[in-house]
């Protein structure tokens, strides 16, 4: 649904300058011109120029001259203007406005209004672009000639181009479960600083590997306008531990991901399954987005999930058959599908996801789709959703974004089989204890629901997104959508808030336990076998007191600990290091939101000082707002600006003497004073109410060495109702990863 189509050709004509590209996230100045056609713009008419809701360009400022962003506004006939900005003030997914309106005076035919973003005359540095890629970032230009409120997008609207700068990070990404001699990808890339693949990438690289790696080269050379280069057919004939690392000039520039090559029956299949383009909320286009997925993610799978509001029928047909041009059995897998994005009073956010093309769309509404022909086909509540699906072949997952998905209100434990607890929208364990409180048994999944065109690598910017987007690693015999699928409904599969982990859990019993062919609660027949061990989703009955958890996890990034929790409770909680290995490195952890709903977003912003020590070496933790920045400005003391919403970030600081004096960490929410010689291998924690908002303070070795962590942890079996049995790792640089839980009923 858009805006007026009435007389176009004669609201008038705009243009932008400079044209051409400019770097995501750099700074500068340009002239909007708006010439005014025959109607000309009456007397408190007024002019919008909007930008789409995913745009993290600077938000315009009117009243410091010298900060970021200043924007100034004028009329070529001394015409009175009123200049606001409201990020709401226009039809999504045009949401963010600069208002003009006309309160003194009008304006004729040729008549101009001039806005400068970044206006740079009085010591501003200029408009800070968008962060992320676009080709035809657009300056959306309407305009209400007749003072009526009714706005009519002029024919033309003026674009620039943002693209990449150059690379400041290498990222080298394999599987990570792979068979003897099974032909494999490996992706390689560089990405800015806003986290866009660039294109500025060039230079011999050299390829050095722990295992033999028939058809990977020695060296490969790469030229400026490559994004990214993928190897394809590799093969690795020997069982044991892959990693490549790519070097330039003898230095290691980027080292892969673990990848585990082993004789086992099933695979890992990395997916996001959640992201949107332009002709709904996102950015660049519908086909861009999968291209970024295979070609710039790497991933095996992945959804475009548009909110259905927005997706008109021809959209939706479009959508249906760009996944069938691009699912490719053992290749790449897309699942057709949509955000059904109910009001959360009717259920909220709900991912559907279809195993075959041509099939409905059901609409939470026609809030923005004008063709009501297909008007009955709509599912306005949750639960007519899963009313309409029944039947189908389709997997639903339950998803928290703008609107939260109110799992105990309306869920379908046969349609929905597993919940998304991390996005860029943040991270959300409490949607996993709705699920165990209502006796549900899900799996674990994350996903980004990116709106920058980054699927699968989905870096927030500096917009209202706070966290990463995640991934899900789907255990399943191979890439085909049914044994995908077959994953989802078993639960077998496990969820990281963004990095690629090796991770094998599974239950071990002490003797036999009746393991269910599906879960017993939906209904439908089910056999049972006797089983000793039970992987992650399985469903058993046993009637011990104990289950031991086993697994074994290998990470990029060093392992800061293991939780292995029973439903929320943690049983056990495992570091790769004891009390006599702790040094001088401590780490200041927030995290948290502060509702479940919109305005979850908790700011952090604060100081930490020591008095009697000094700091060394402070480096942030996911702090990806590159906006909000750790400082020290003297060597005692830290200044940073932080928010969160739902997942964490810190600072990991060694002191220069590891015992001495006092820590004093001041925030709106937290203000504390800490004896230095009281931190310790246990955080002391600080609570704030919110959703499991807090500081956290502990201490850690001054080196960490340990990527790789196999154990086994005795869990004690609650008598009444399910037992969840599941692990969470968390890695020094910044990352979750959560098993989905093996669940075990008492007999």
């Amino acid at each position: 649904m858009g805006h007026s189509k009435y007389a176009a050709h004669l609201m008038g004509t705009a243009s932008v300058d400079p044209t051409g590209e400019f770097e995501a996230g750099s700074f500068h100045s340009f002239d909007l011109v708006y010439t005014a056609g025959y109607f000309g713009i009456d007397d408190t008419g007024s002019l919008k120029i909007v930008h789409r809701f995913a745009s993290d360009m600077g938000r315009p400022q009117f009243s410091d001259p010298k900060g970021w962003n200043y924007t100034t506004v004028r009329a070529s006939n001394g015409a009175v203007l009123e200049v606001e900005y409201d990020g709401k003030r226009n039809i999504r997914p045009w949401d963010k406005t600069l208002f003009i309106r006309v309160v003194r005076g009008f304006l004729r035919e040729g008549d101009q209004i001039i806005v400068r973003f970044g206006d740079t005359s009085q010591g501003s540095p200029g408009m800070r672009v968008q962060t992320f890629v676009e080709p035809t970032f657009e300056f959306k230009v309407l305009v209400d000639a007749f003072a009526t409120y009714q706005y009519t997008e002029i024919e033309h609207s003026p674009t620039i181009s943002v693209v990449a700068g150059p690379p400041v990070a290498y990222k080298a990404v394999l599987p990570t479960l792979l068979r003897p001699g099974e032909a494999f990808r490996f992706g390689f890339k560089g990405e800015d600083k806003w986290g866009n693949p660039s294109h500025r990438v060039a230079g011999v690289f050299e390829t050095r590997s722990s295992l033999a790696v028939d058809g990977l080269p020695a060296s490969f050379t790469m030229a400026e306008g490559e994004h990214a280069r993928v190897f394809e057919g590799l093969k690795a004939a020997a069982e044991g531990d892959l990693e490549i690392q790519i070097l330039q000039q003898g230095r290691v520039v980027a080292r892969s991901n673990p990848c585990r090559i082993r004789n086992v029956p099933l695979r890992h299949f990395w997916a996001d399954l959640h992201g949107q383009s332009e002709e709904t909320i996102g950015t660049n286009s519908a086909r861009d987005l999968l291209v970024f997925a295979r070609d710039r993610a790497f991933l095996d799978a992945m959804s475009h999930q548009g909110n259905d509001f927005q997706i008109t029928t021809e959209f939706w047909h479009e959508l249906n058959r760009l996944c069938a041009e691009f699912n490719r059995d053992h290749e790449f897998i897309i699942f057709p599908g949509f955000e059904w994005s109910g009001n959360t009073g009717l259920g909220g956010d709900r991912n559907v996801l279809y195993l075959h093309e041509g099939r409905p769309i059901h609409r939470s509404s026609h809030a923005l789709v004008e063709d009501m022909s297909d008007l009955d086909s709509d599912a306005n509540s949750a639960d007519q959703l899963f009313e309409a699906l029944r039947g189908e072949d389709v997997v639903v997952l339950a998803h928290i974004g703008g609107r939260y998905a109110d799992i105990s209100m309306s869920h379908d434990a046969q349609l929905e089989r597993s919940v998304e607890i991390h996005s860029d929208w943040g991270t959300f364990e409490w949607l996993l204890a709705d699920a165990f409180e209502q006796g549900y048994r899900v799996g674990i999944v994350a996903n980004s629901d990116g709106h920058k065109g980054r699927h699968g690598a989905s870096h927030p910017g500096a917009s209202m997104f706070g966290a990463y987007g995640g991934l899900t690693c789907l255990v399943a015999a191979e890439l085909t959508r049914e044994s995908l699928a077959e994953s989802l409904r078993q639960r077998r599969h496990y969820a990281t808030t963004g990095c690629r982990a090796y991770l094998q859990a599974h239950a071990v019993f002490d003797h036999d336990a009746a393991l269910y062919s599906d879960d017993p609660n939906l209904g439908s027949p089910v056999t049972t076998s006797a089983v000793r061990r039970a992987d992650m989703g399985a469903v058993l009955e046993y009637d011990g007191d104990y289950v031991t958890l086993e697994f074994e996890l290998a990470t990029q990034g060093p392992i800061e600990n293991i939780e292995v929790r029973n439903r929320m409770d943690v049983v056990e909680v495992l570091r790769p290091y004891a009390e006599p290995d702790l040094g001088r490195r401590i780490r200041i952890i927030w995290e948290g939101s502060e509702y479940r709903g919109r305005g979850r977003q908790t700011i952090w912003d604060g100081s930490a000082t020591l008095d009697g020590n000094a700091f060394e070496d402070p480096q942030p933790i996911n702090f990806w707002n590159l906006d909000k920045r750790l400082v020290q400005p003297a060597p005692d003391r830290l200044e940073w600006k932080s928010l969160t919403t739902g997942g964490f970030s810190g600072i990991d600081v060694r002191l220069e003497q590891a015992d001495s004096g006092t820590l004093q960490i001041d925030t709106a929410l937290i203000r504390q004073t800490i004896p230095v010689a009281s931190i310790g291998l246990e955080p002391l924690a600080f609570e704030n109410g919110g959703i499991q908002r807090r500081l956290q303070v502990f201490r850690l070795p001054d080196d960490n060495p340990c990527r790789i962590m196999r154990h086994s942890v005795r869990v004690p079996l609650h008598r009444n109702g399910d037992n969840a049995i599941y692990l969470r790792a968390t890695t020094e640089d910044g990352f979750f990863i959560y098993s989905s839980p093996v669940y075990v009923v008492r007999k």
